[in-house]
This record gives structure tokens, C-alpha cells and sequence, in this order.
């Protein structure tokens, strides 16, 4: 990954979301920055932005502030290898059953977040039934009155 560190400006820019919404999501312990300048901003790299990436997709699809911190404590502790920050062996390597345990609530939010990807297509499906459907009687309407 890039060492290079970002203001939270540009990290905005990036992941399109407010400055508001990140400090949001650093209060709440969902993303943290990586490093403070000397002046005390915010310094972030390409791994918080793919954290807030995360974040950002899990949004529009209903998931809450809870869900989320749960995923991505599962996904870090896959991609570490480790145990949580607060367990006793912080250097032991996962057990089988532990990985196991972790991938399944992985597939658990991809299976949820597929469903409401489904949802929404159908919620998408109709909305644009419906414009059509006015669409096609205002055209009717401008007929009649010619």
C-alpha cells in the first residue's frame, strides 16, 4: 500500500463523502487516521480511504454504524491474520475455526448486501415504470390538445 499521507480535504474528494461524515466516522471508532501532522490535521493513507470506501458502500444499503464496525473488524482481522487488538495473545496467528468463523460473517453481509442490491433493483424497476407511465400520458395529454 501507499505511505503517502493525505489531508482529510483530499480524502474527501476522494471517497466523496463530507468532512463532516468522515469526523463522523472517526468519532464513532469506524475509521481512524493514520498520523497528525504537526499541526494536528488529520493525516490519512490509501488504507483508510479503502476503509471509508467500505463504509461508503455499506451506507445506501441500509447497513448500520454497528454492521459496519462488525465487517470491518472481521475483514482486518482476516487480512491480519491476528487476534483483535484486546485479546491476550495479540501476536497469535488465527485457528482454523476462528478464520472459519470470520469468513462465514463475511458471506453473512455479502448475502445481505446481495438481497438488498435485489431490493432496490426492484425499487429502481418500478420507479422507472412509473416516470414512463407519466412520461406517456403527458405525451397523450399534448396530443389532445393540438
Amino acid at each position: 500500500m501507499d505511505d503517502r499521507h493525505m489531508q482529510i480535504g483530499e480524502v474527501a474528494t476522494r471517497t466523496e463523502l463530507s468532512l463532516r461524515t468522515i469526523r463522523h466516522y472517526e468519532e464513532t471508532g469506524l475509521v481512524t487516521p493514520s498520523a497528525r501532522s504537526q499541526g494536528g490535521f488529520r493525516l490519512y493513507t490509501e488504507s483508510d480511504v479503502a476503509r471509508l470506501m467500505v463504509i461508503r458502500r455499506m451506507k445506501p444499503l441500509g447497513f448500520t454504524l454497528d454492521q459496519m464496525r462488525d465487517l470491518l473488524e472481521a475483514t482486518d482481522r482476516l487480512d491480519s491474520g491476528a487476534e483483535p487488538a484486546d485479546a491476550e495473545l495479540t501476536d497469535a496467528e488465527l485457528t482454523d475455526a476462528e478464520r472459519r468463523e470470520l469468513l462465514d460473517r463475511v458471506r453473512a453481509y455479502e448475502r445481505s448486501a446481495t438481497e438488498q442490491v435485489d431490493r432496490l433493483r426492484t425499487q429502481l424497476s418500478r420507479a422507472e415504470e412509473f416516470a414512463a407511465a407519466l412520461a406517456h400520458r403527458l405525451d397523450q395529454a399534448a396530443v389532445r390538445s393540438s
